[in-house]
């Protein structure tokens, strides 16, 4: 995600009623045949987000078929979810937020359900054993709620003049798909969306072939790689698409919203050359497509790296062009293993745009690491004082993880690495970090130790110790 300052110069409704749900719980393991299941926890603890995702099963695979009334506002959906059991389960939660639960059946047979804030809470008919894998179905309907995060940017489902966008980051995919919403359960996805004749559904993965009929048109897209539920997204509207492949046969699909189509098209057009690059510093680009949406929808407020694709709600320049790109390596396919790993997102998509720079003939990163030191790397003193509000590694809460210190002095730890370990020694570790995570999840802890093993013989503990987790600016850089 890019929201934060840049320089200046850079121009309920319910089946069961909650008192007999809980009534009911307490019976389910006397009552059940078979295994002696237990309900899954309603989150995984998450130090931020703590009823993000849901515990005691893992989920394989999202299948959502949608349906959406840009005039009226409405969304109908059905979302079958494919899961294994990581225990023996009695009943087991998923979130969602908003909208209006209709029908639940697990292996095809209905199920108990009930609901609190965001939990939907399942009970199967027969308890499921560790191990199985198993479909849930659940259709909904209603207007998707457009979620305020806690630092007060908005996402979740975000209607636009012509349609709609669904964003994720951290918590509002919940608003307009049931699933368990934390980035450590990854999944394929299969989304078919219905819309009105004369308008698009862009969203993540490879397009397939749709349908048309009676005025409406239906969008399929199929992601074969392992996605976190935040990086899903939808974008409803009129577009122009052009479809290309770059030199080494890569599929680019680029939808823009006609209105911003003269103001983008110079900086799209370095969308091959900029993926080249990345492949050269950070490894094998690790989807199967890539691209970008560009859509007219300025009060959003920031640009999001979307799994396969970034959006961006008006025209981006260059460096958010490259930061979001690189977030497909780091964020997208390196997956943090909770919210406090956050750092390692957004600081190696900025220590991206400063690799950029120095190879592009603007500043070096050690002139950018200095400047940001002094304190005149931008031209408001606050804005440059605030990098040093808390440690990357450990914002102070929800309503931070997307603050300064995350992108820019977590871009400052990548690049006093760089100067230990000295730079052929960086690109190979930078190179084996993307390769040795790809499509799965990685916390600080794991980066840390991978760093202390490919470089044995450096000490790297004031590092940690004064930059990583450290209060306050360092005494000297």
């Amino acid at each position: 995600m890019v929201s934060r300052p840049r320089r200046i110069t850079d121009v309920p409704r319910s089946s069961v009623s909650v008192p007999f749900a809980l009534a009911a719980a307490l019976l389910l393991t006397a009552c059940g045949g078979g295994v002696e299941g237990r309900p899954g926890t309603s989150g995984v603890r998450d130090p931020y987000f703590p009823k993000a995702g849901n515990g005691g099963y893992d989920v394989t695979h999202y299948g959502l078929t949608l349906s959406y009334d840009p005039a009226r506002g409405d969304l109908t959906g059905t979302a079958e979810i494919t899961a294994r059991a990581t225990q023996d389960l009695s009943a087991f939660n998923l979130d969602l937020k908003g909208l209006d639960v209709g029908t639940v059946s697990v292996e095809g047979r209905g199920a108990r359900w009930s609901r609190t804030g965001q939990e939907l809470t399942v009970r199967p008919h027969d308890d499921l054993d560790r191990g199985e894998t198993f479909r849930v179905r659940v259709a909904y309907s209603g207007r998707p709620e457009t979620v305020t995060d806690p630092d007060g940017s908005q996402e979740g489902w975000l209607p636009t003049a012509d349609g709609a966008l669904a964003l994720g980051e951290p918590t509002g995919s919940m608003a307009w798909f049931p699933g368990s919403h934390h980035p450590s359960d990854k999944a394929a996805y299969d989304v078919a969306v219905t819309v009105p004749a004369g308008l698009r559904a862009v969203s993540n993965g490879e397009p397939r072939s749709g349908t048309a009929g009676k005025g409406r048109r239906t969008f399929r897209w199929h992601t074969a790689e392992p996605m976190a539920s935040y990086l899903a997204f939808l974008a409803i509207g009129r577009y122009d698409v052009r479809r290309t492949t770059t030199k080494s046969g890569l599929p680019l699909y680029v939808a823009v919203d006609p209105a911003q189509a003269g103001p983008s098209a110079k900086v799209l057009r370095r969308l091959p050359e900029i993926l080249a690059w990345q492949e050269d510093a950070f490894g094998p680009y690790p989807f199967s497509s890539a691209g970008a949406v560009v859509d007219d929808a300025d009060d959003v407020g920031y640009a999001l790296e979307t799994q396969n694709r970034p959006v961006f709600p008006g025209a981006p320049d260059l460096g958010t062009l490259v930061h979001e790109l690189a977030h497909q390596w780091f964020g997208d396919s390196v997956t943090p293993k909770s919210w406090r790993d956050m750092w390692l997102n957004e600081g190696f998509a900025t220590y991206a745009e400063w690799l950029w720079e120095e190879d592009h003939g603007g500043d070096t990163a050690q002139e950018t690491f200095d400047a940001l030191y002094r304190g005149d790397y931008y031209d408001d003193p606050a804005t440059g004082e605030a990098v040093w509000a808390f440690p990357p590694a450990r914002p102070t809460d929800a309503a931070h993880i997307s603050d300064s210190p995350v992108y820019e002095r977590g871009a400052m730890v990548l690049h006093k690495i760089r100067r230990t370990v000295g730079d052929a020694a960086f690109r190979d570790l930078v190179r084996g970090w993307a390769a040795a995570h790809r499509h799965g999840n990685a916390g600080t802890e794991d980066f840390t130790a991978y760093v202390e093993k490919r470089a044995p013989d450096k000490d790297f503990e004031g590092i940690w110790r004064d930059w990583l987790y450290g209060e306050g600016k360092p005494d000297r850089p």
